[in-house]
This record gives C-alpha cells, sequence and structure tokens, in this order.
C-alpha cells in the first residue's frame, strides 16, 4: 500500500467503498458504512450486513454523528499526508482564503495552486477536498460575478478554478453542476465564452461535455442546449479556428447526445462551423477532424442539418475529401455514411459528389487496407450512387 492510500484512517473508510465516509450511518448490525453505499448495496437486493453477513431483519439506518465530528475535525486539521505536500497550510485556512470577501486575487490564486499541487500530487486528497465543499466553492468562484471586461488577475483565478472544478468532478457527483441552472450562472457561461482566455474557453467547453455525457444532468444538458447565445459562441469556437476550436468540437458533439438540442445547435451554424473546419487547408494538422466528421454525422439525422450540407458550397466536397486519406482513415466511415444520409434523397447531392470525385475516392479506400466494415459501407455508398444515376 503506498502513502497516498495510507492517507485516510482505516476508521474513517467505508468498508464497501474504501474511500472517505461523506455519510456515515450505522446498521442494527452496529457496522457502519457511507449511505449512498449501503443503499446501493440494499438496494441490489441485499438482505445482509456486507461485513457480518448477518441477515438484516431491521434494514434502517442511523446517522453516526460522532464519526462525522471526528472526520470534520481530522479534515479541519489537515492530514499529515497532504500537510507534507502543502506545509504550513491547513485545510480549513485554503478554503477561507477562497470564501473571503478580503482575500485578494494573488492570495487566490496561491491557494488555487496549492490545490492543483494536492490534487495532482495525491488522488486520494480529492476526497478531503470534495469532503470540505470545494468543489461547490470553485464552481462559485467560476461563475460568481463575471463582468463582460476583468482584469487579468481575475481571468487567471476563473481559469485556475476551472481547472480544479474539473478534476475534482471526475471523483463527484454531477449534481453539484445543478447550480448551472441559474439563470446568472447560464449568463456568467455565455460572457466567460465570449471574453474569456483560449484556457477558459477549452475548460467551459469540457464541463459542457461533462454535462452531456451523464443522465444525472440530462436536464441542465437541455437548459444549456436552448440557451442559443451559448450555442453561438461554441460554434464560434470551431468557425474561426482558434486555440479552443477542437473543445468546441467535442461540446458540440457532446451536446448532440439530446435529440432537443440538435436543431438547435443546427440552426446557431454548427454545421457551416464544422463543414469549415474539416475543409481547411491545414487538414494534416487537425487532430479533431474525425470528430468533427463524426458531429456532423449525428446532425445529419436532422432534415435541415441535411440541407445546411446541401446548401453549404463546401459540404459536400468537404465530405468526399474525407473519404480517403493516404496516412490513415480517421473520419473515413463517418464521411461515407454521411454521404449515404444526404445523397440518398437529393439529386443535387449525388450530382456534385461525384463531380467531386467520390467514386474514385471510393473505390482508392476499397483498395487501402482499411477495415471490412468500412469496405462494407463504400460498397454501399457506390450502389447507392449506381443505382440512383441509372433512376435519374
Amino acid at each position: 500500500m503506498n502513502e497516498a492510500e495510507m492517507v485516510i484512517p482505516h476508521l474513517f473508510r467505508c468498508p464497501i467503498s474504501l474511500d472517505l465516509f461523506t455519510d456515515p450511518v450505522t446498521l442494527s448490525t452496529g457496522q457502519t458504512y457511507d449511505r449512498p453505499s449501503i443503499e446501493k448495496w440494499l438496494a441490489a437486493g441485499n438482505l445482509t450486513c456486507p461485513v457480518t453477513m448477518q441477515k438484516l431483519h431491521d434494514p434502517s439506518m442511523v446517522p453516526n454523528h460522532t464519526l462525522r465530528h471526528l472526520i470534520d475535525e481530522w479534515l479541519q486539521k489537515g492530514p499529515q499526508s497532504l500537510m507534507e505536500i502543502i506545509p504550513g497550510r491547513s485545510l480549513a485556512a485554503m478554503k477561507i482564503s477562497l470564501q473571503s470577501q478580503e482575500s485578494s486575487s494573488e492570495n487566490r490564486l496561491e491557494t488555487l495552486k496549492a490545490i492543483q499541487v494536492l490534487i495532482d500530487e495525491l488522488p486520494y486528497g480529492n476526497s478531503f477536498l470534495l469532503k470540505l465543499g470545494l468543489l461547490p466553492l470553485l464552481l462559485e468562484l467560476v461563475f460568481g460575478e463575471v463582468e463582460d471586461k476583468q482584469s487579468r488577475e481575475s481571468l487567471k483565478v476563473v481559469e485556475e478554478s476551472l481547472s480544479c472544478a474539473l478534476k475534482l468532478l471526475a471523483f463527484s457527483e454531477l449534481d453539484w453542476l445543478d447550480m448551472m441552472k441559474e439563470q446568472s450562472k447560464l449568463t456568467s457561461l455565455v460572457v466567460l465564452f465570449k471574453h474569456g482566455t483560449p484556457m477558459i474557453k477549452t475548460g467551459l467547453c469540457n464541463l459542457v461535455v461533462a454535462v452531456s455525457s451523464s443522465s444525472e444532468t440530462q436536464d441542465l444538458c437541455a437548459m444549456l442546449g436552448a440557451t442559443h447565445q451559448l450555442l453561438r459562441e461554441i460554434v464560434f469556437l470551431v468557425h474561426h479556428d482558434c486555440e479552443a476550436s477542437e473543445a468546441g468540437i467535442r461540446a458540440i458533439s457532446a451536446l448532440s447526445s439530446l435529440e432537443s438540442n440538435k436543431e438547435n445547435l443546427i440552426n446557431e451554424g454548427a454545421v457551416d462551423g464544422l463543414i469549415s473546419y474539416i475543409s481547411d487547408t491545414q487538414l494534416q494538422e487537425k487532430s479533431a477532424v474525425p470528430l468533427a466528421v463524426a458531429a456532423l454525422e449525428v446532425l445529419l439525422g436532422v432534415e435541415s442539418g441535411r440541407e445546411a450540407v446541401i446548401n453549404n458550397p463546401n459540404g459536400v466536397k468537404s465530405l468526399v475529401k474525407m473519404i480517403f486519406k493516404v496516412s490513415d482513415h480517421e473520419g473515413s466511415e463517418n464521411a461515407v455514411s454521411s454521404l449515404m444520409v444526404v445523397c440518398s434523397d437529393s439529386l443535387r447531392a449525388r450530382e456534385e459528389a461525384i463531380s467531386e470525385g467520390v467514386l474514385t475516392q471510393l473505390l482508392l479506400l476499397l483498395q487501402s487496407q482499411c477495415s471490412g466494415r468500412i469496405k462494407t459501407k463504400a460498397r454501399m455508398l457506390l450502389k447507392l450512387l449506381r443505382s440512383k444515376r441509372n433512376m435519374d
């Protein structure tokens, strides 16, 4: 067992999760567990105490206030291993530094950098930081009072707070993000997308991805997808090929997982933005191109998405271009699938694809070392184009 695993005293660990207690409760057998862990155990149909294996005639739980108090005291002092990493600073003092209205940006930045060290150097330290309630505090620092024009120091505080929050979210329930449902927080989100640094915009896109990737936050995902100003700013990142473009593509892809968001994304120019990114001449330098093609394919599930591709001067052309790449076949399958969708019911799309050399591209793909699944789809597209050509 390494030092990081020895940070949490044995009595402060839940026997099921082996992590720090967040809400200790005691069963009739006298054993204490973390409430979320034991509730999951019982919900799975288990009728015994996990440690003693005694049958639970009474499944009721009693909060263990004594243990909770001991853990809180221990946290306030700061576990020894954490203090060895950040000497002379207790967790309670760091929390106060972030909370206090009297703290300067410089003091907050110093504290945030210390928290970054704790998160990076001692993974089990995340339990302590979450137990102390640092995650909502960090999110408040990001979305609290945001103005159109912020000082460089204020933006740096937002950058560091957002970075810490994203790392802690990996170890936490996502319901903390519900604060973003408040109108003031949504407004701050849009303002930060407009006036934040590239690092802030990238972090916010990653936050959108986290929201969109969990069933816990589906309502929030729908709310973000209905915030047109926000979608406009995300599409702007992709369209204007900036440092945060790749993160913007991931955000569009994640938001598209919710059916109700697709139409709004298309209306705010997501299809045109993705095509602009894909069709750029510096294609080989963009690692997110395959993801952009995949995101585009998802939006083609909506009629307005198909129309947007057909009406874009580079729409069909960029998809044909993506069918066969000498270096690899990333994005080829999505490009072929996308062309099948747009060419199926559009003579204009079929004629444009053929004029752009789709038949040659497909034949090259079939002669390449691509997967059997990609070749099957390529044959299907060839068959579609030939059959429709005969009908036309």
